[in-house]
Parts: structure tokens; C-alpha cells; sequence
């Protein structure tokens, strides 16, 4: 983290938890009609034992004098806790309502799974969590001659939870 400048601030995990944090960063009105209005940048982080809790120290590598907008995403066994949150000065100010997202794994019998396709949309980027790992599972992209698009790829494992989302 030395090459790192800028602003940074901690947080606490609650047992069993694991928060990953993202700044959302607004696109500039000359790009808008190729790309997505918002995109995510997570946030690199360290982390550190205090007691039998995990304290998590993330970096905000160029702040910005009107304040940097977060998202905060605190995985669970069974849940997602989803905050938002903006970092001013040397403070950072956390939603007092955040939403919680529960889930739980579908097991069906007999189903073959395969690789997920789809048709990449620039104009909206969707992120899919890992919810073992908290890492994003990053597409494949390749260019279909036949069709000529570009494509993708995203390898998912059948009876495992991921989560997936879209900044709009």
C-alpha cells in the first residue's frame, strides 16, 4: 500500500462478515453515450486482527474535494448488507438505512450446467460477487466472427451463491 496517497479509513467486521467497499464514480458527459452513467472501482484494503474481529483499513487514492461516493457491501452466510456511504475531508458519512438482502442456494437435481453467455452491455455493468470468496467473477470477452459482436463468458459453479448487481 506505499504507493497508495490519498485518504484512508477503517472499519470493524462483525463476526462472520466480510465488507468490500467500492467508490462509484460518475462518467464525464463526452463518454456517456458509449459507456455506463456509473462505474465501480473497489477500493484496495488491508486488514488486521483486533481481538478475534477483523479490522479492514481501505484507501481512497485521489479524494475529491466535493466528497467520494462508496458502496459498501457486507457479505454474510446467508445475507448482504448493503450500504452507501461518502467519504468528505478526513470523514466518512454511512447511510443510518441500509438494506439487507437474504438469499439461500437452490439445489436442483438433474440440471446440466454450462458456461453462463451473454452479450456484454457497456452501457450497463452489471458485477457478480462470489460469495465464498467476495471476488468479483470477471467475463471472458471474445469476438464472435459470425455474429460479429463481442461476446462473453462467465464460468459460474452449480450449487454455489453468487450476487450480482447494477449501479444505475
Amino acid at each position: 500500500m506505499a504507493s497508495l496517497q490519498g485518504k484512508h479509513f477503517s472499519i470493524t467486521d462483525q463476526e462472520g462478515m466480510n465488507t468490500v467497499i467500492y467508490q462509484v464514480n460518475k462518467t464525464k458527459r463526452e463518454y456517456l453515450n458509449k459507456y455506463p452513467k456509473y462505474t465501480l472501482e473497489k477500493l484496495e484494503c488491508t486488514a488486521d486482527m483486533v481481538g478475534d474481529l477483523n479490522r479492514k483499513t481501505f484507501y481512497v487514492d485521489e479524494p475529491r474535494k466535493y466528497g467520494n461516493q462508496l458502496l459498501m457491501l457486507s457479505f454474510g452466510k446467508d445475507k448482504v448488507i448493503i450500504n452507501s456511504g461518502v467519504l468528505i475531508g478526513n470523514e466518512v458519512r454511512i447511510g443510518k438505512k441500509p438494506s439487507q438482502f437474504t438469499y439461500n442456494t437452490i439445489n436442483p437435481e438433474k440440471v446440466i450446467y454450462k458456461e453462463f453467455k451473454y452479450t456484454p452491455n457497456l452501457k450497463r455493468a452489471i458485477t457478480i460477487i462470489d460469495l465464498d470468496t467476495v471476488e468479483e467473477v470477471k467475463p471472458k470477452l471474445y469476438f464472435d466472427d459470425k455474429e460479429n459482436e463481442v461476446k462473453g463468458k462467465c464460468k459460474l459453479k452449480p450449487y454455489k451463491s453468487y450476487f450480482a448487481f447494477e449501479i444505475r
